[in-house]
């Protein structure tokens, strides 16, 4: 096992924050593992790497020799976290709740060993906790410690509604630390307060306080906000290979560094020659991304996988041919007039998109098209009252990496007795 000191260079890696390092160090000095805990709301069914950045670190603690809990808050998640948030969140129902902790088990173990892993539910404990032990706990901390928190302070000045329920939600994550003794919890920097009422909570019931150690929340493949499926710029760990590798080589080098940084197995001192080398130019930022998609894809999917991911990319990009795996669709047109204005023609690149199933409404095709982001056998399009000739056949590609090659046909008309 490595000296105190050199694990904690180790749990620096990537780290914005750890209270306090001291503590954490005399922590590390006793006998025997740390209790390291962090907690996953199952708001949603799946994970995608900037949720992977905690468990990358929870990983990191079990090679160190530490007891990792991986806790599902299947009890808070029915409450739902009002970090970041201006107003109160929908509450899941139970059974939404668990249907998503079921696939977060299954994911989880892609990064973390399951002989190591320690799953706890938070229903455990809150399902058999009494109303009088709930107002036990309430009692202490106050309405004023809450109101420090930033996202409280700011809709209580707008006067936005704040529900009791809210202010449940870091006690609640607080109590688990109390009752799994924990020693470390992980956290996002968002989860920074709710991570202190947990030290703050220990104390109250006689316990050592936990060390925090806050983790960056990772920035989507648009580099500008964090990784989310509701803004689209997100890599789920099980989206299929080819997706994830492409995703993985369209950000830019200096996310890159970063997703070295939280999400590679690599060593300290390898990323500190990777950037030494990208920096004096001895080693391409190419080459270093695509060493990184290959890494990752291969974590999820395994090697042969991500060999064929790497594989289409090239086949696609750099050959500038077509995905192997890219069929031809016929689609029948009906025999009207075709030579009509306005947008509602069959043969309008808009409603051939649609209708081949390329976008979900022909305004997105028009977005799209504006953007610069479709184009029919090699050519950008640029207008988008553009329409295509029938019979023909066609290659539409929409971004980076959909692809169709469309027939397109008339419909066959009835004969029609006289």
């Amino acid at each position: 096992m490595l000296s105190p000191e050199k694990q904690l260079d180790v749990i620096r890696r990537g780290a914005v924050e750890i209270i306090q390092e001291a503590e954490l160090l005399r922590k590390l000095k006793k006998d025997g593992p740390l209790r390291v805990k962090a907690g996953f709301d199952p708001t949603a069914p799946d994970i995608h790497l900037g949720h992977t950045v905690l468990l990358e670190k929870m990983r990191q603690f079990q090679e160190l020799g530490h007891e990792v809990i991986f806790l599902i808050g299947d009890f808070t998640g029915m409450i739902g976290d009002p970090s970041g948030t201006s107003e109160t969140r929908k509450p899941l129902t139970r059974e939404e709740v668990l249907e998503n902790a079921r696939t977060y088990r299954e994911q989880i173990f892609k990064i973390l060993d399951p002989d190591r892993t320690r799953v706890e539910f938070n229903s455990k404990w809150m399902s058999r906790m009494s109303a009088e032990g709930l107002v036990r706990l309430a009692s202490h901390y106050t309405v004023a410690r809450m109101l420090e928190r930033e996202d409280f302070k700011q809709r209580w000045q707008s006067r936005s509604p704040i529900s009791i329920h809210e202010f449940l939600y870091p006690l609640i994550q607080g109590y688990d630390s109390v009752v799994l003794k924990a020693d470390v919890e992980l956290g996002g920097t968002d989860q920074r307060f709710n991570l202190l009422v947990g030290r703050e909570l220990q104390k109250e019931y006689g316990q050592e306080p936990q060390c925090l150690v806050l983790m960056p929340l990772l920035e989507g493949i648009d580099g500008v906000r964090k990784m989310s499926k509701s803004f689209g710029n997100y890599i789920g760990i099980t989206e299929p290979p080819k997706e994830m590798y492409g995703k993985l080589m369209s950000i830019t080098d200096e996310l890159m560094l970063r997703y070295y940084e939280l999400l590679s197995h690599i060593t300290i001192d390898e990323l500190k020659d990777l950037k030494r080398g990208i920096k004096d130019g001895t080693v391409h930022p190419k080459k270093a991304k695509e060493a990184l998609a290959m890494e990752i894809v291969e974590r999820y999917w395994g090697r042969e996988e991500a060999l064929r991911a790497r594989e289409e990319f090239e086949r696609v990009h750099k050959e500038k041919r077509l995905p192997k795996d890219v069929a031809t669709s016929e689609l029948a047109l009906p025999r009207l007039d075709l030579s009509a204005t306005g947008k509602t023609n069959i043969n309008w690149l808009p409603q051939i998109m649609k209708n081949a199933g390329l976008v979900k409404s022909t305004s997105e095709a028009v977005r799209l098209i504006k953007q610069g982001g479709v184009s029919v056998d090699g050519e950008k399009v640029t207008d988008t009252e553009k329409t295509l000739p029938v019979p023909g056949e066609y290659i539409i590609k929409v971004g980076k990496r959909k692809f169709c090659r469309l027939k397109l046909t008339f419909e066959e008309q009835e004969n029609v007795k006289i």
